[in-house]
């Protein structure tokens, strides 16, 4: 038992196994680049879900939705972080101790070493210029040893010690940190509780109790596009906030790569669209659902897809749904936005009755309506102010408004993981630009020297050098 635990160990921490985790963390992380991660992407995620649900599914039974938080993904790095300390902690305990001895004593036969050279000067001479050369000297008392280039071995432990570092910082985040998502309306209040929520994630060890207590209400909303190309400039959203909700109420501006920070909680601005306010009465002129309904965009130009959801009528209504901010209907083609900004707004609304499935608690998608069981009642176009009647009732486009994807970020470790990808550059161009090699010079009669030099890994440069020593002798 102990052998074979004794042999799990010494090929776990082989630096064969860690390259081999290393490129195995880097393949495992490829799918969270290809598909929306809930993290980052929910808007997309959620998307995704409707447009794809047979597949959809499939990848969230494989995490694919989650990557950098799956059990799969947890169990690389955590082998691999195993990995790299088994193999780099004994190799520094190595290195302190070969760094903090004295260069071993030069060869018997220095002719039989590389750049073997007789030259004509004095020891004492020769120990003053390896000196201003900085190298480590051993003097003895026929011969000098010589050595430089340490910093070569030093930057290759300090790149993968920063590899745990940075392990550690991702670690810690997963930990520690909290990532949510809300989609506010502006005009609306968010209260930094888990209910306000979209989507929310905690760390293994954070609870809901520890989100801080502030809240934001976002006042306005200013998007610039390029008008020949439809890409956005800047986003620009000015809130009021608070550290706490008795607290008075503040005036922040929040911008793409500006959060709004509170402690180690970051508030992002991750994305925008719109909202159709919209009114739906039934056939005594009653109000059943009022206000405004977030859509999702389809495209840069926010064409945008949404579900209008009536469950307190007899019949129940739903309405699949899309807004364009700025129409442009080609003739004998679909609607679409020819513009993000909201320059001529138009509500396509296809009206059905039916049983919606809300009330046998199966979970759906917001944004979507399945009409396979339900009755369609009619189509209409309409501009803000208009009203589609028919006989169950009515809807009206009041108008719109704009909203914005807040994410909610507490990620303790990013300045660790900061702190190891900074070392681990340092590190890297050490280990590429500096030369580890040895010079030996022995006097042999009168002001007779032999020089010889050894270059570790044949690093290039040492014939030169030992040139450049020699002619400084002579």
């Amino acid at each position: 038992m102990i052998f074979a635990l004794r042999y799990v160990w010494r090929q776990l921490t082989s630096m064969r196994t860690a390259l081999f985790l290393l490129l195995l963390l880097g393949l495992a992380a490829i799918p969270g680049s290809l598909v929306p991660q809930r993290t980052s992407s929910p808007i997309k995620v959620q998307e995704f879900f409707a447009n794809n649900p047979g597949r959809a599914k499939l990848y969230d039974q494989l995490h694919l939705f989650d990557v950098y938080g799956s059990p799969w993904f947890s169990a690389i790095y955590i082998l691999l972080f195993i990995s790299l300390i088994g193999c780099v902690l004994p190799r520094t305990i190595e290195h302190a101790r070969t760094a903090m001895a004295q260069p071993p004593a030069a060869p018997s036969r220095l002719e039989k070493m590389e750049y073997f050279q007789e030259i004509s000067g004095t020891l004492a001479r020769a120990e003053t210029i390896l000196r201003k050369d900085r190298f480590r000297i051993r003097r003895e008392a026929n011969w000098i040893s010589a050595e430089k280039g340490y910093l070569r071995e030093t930057g290759n432990l300090f790149f993968h010690l920063s590899l745990i570092l940075i392990l550690l910082g991702i670690s810690f985040s997963s930990l520690f940190g909290m990532r949510g998502d809300a989609i506010v309306n502006i005009g609306e209040r968010f209260t930094n509780t888990p209910t306000s929520y979209d989507s929310i994630n905690f760390g293994k060890l954070t609870n809901p109790s520890d989100l801080p207590p502030f809240l934001i209400k976002p006042t306005n909303f200013v998007a610039k596009y390029n008008p020949s190309t439809n890409q956005p400039l800047d986003y620009t959203l000015t809130v009021l906030t608070a550290p706490k909700p008795e607290s008075k109420a503040i005036e922040k501006i929040i911008k793409v790569n500006s959060p709004l920070k509170y402690g180690d909680t970051s508030i992002y601005l991750q994305a925008n669209g719109y909202s159709p306010i919209v009114t739906v009465r039934d056939r005594t002129g009653k109000i059943r659902l009022q206000g405004p309904i977030p859509f999702l965009p389809q495209d840069g130009n926010l064409s945008s897809n949404g579900a209008i959801k009536v469950p307190d009528m007899e019949p129940q209504l739903g309405f699949v749904s899309q807004f364009f901010p700025t129409v442009d209907q080609p003739k004998g083609k679909p609607a679409r936005s020819s513009y993000p900004e909201a320059l001529d707004p138009r509500l396509f609304v296809a009206a059905y009755r039916g049983d919606l499935g809300l009330d046998r608690g199966t979970p759906q998608s917001i944004y979507k309506i399945d009409t396979k069981k339900l009755f369609q009642i009619g189509l209409e176009s309409m501009k803000v102010g208009q009203t589609f009647s028919f006989e169950e009732g009515s809807i009206t486009f009041e108008g719109y408004v704009p909203w914005v994807n807040l994410q909610i970020v507490k990620d303790p470790g990013k300045l660790l993981a900061l702190i190891g990808a900074l070392f681990a550059i340092l590190g890297l161009l050490a280990s590429l630009f500096a030369r580890q090699r040895r010079i030996w010079i022995k006097e042999v009669a009168g002001n007779k020297l032999e020089i010889a030099g050894l270059a570790k890994n044949a690093a290039p440069g040492l014939e030169n050098e030992i040139l450049e020593i020699a002619r400084k002798l002579n």
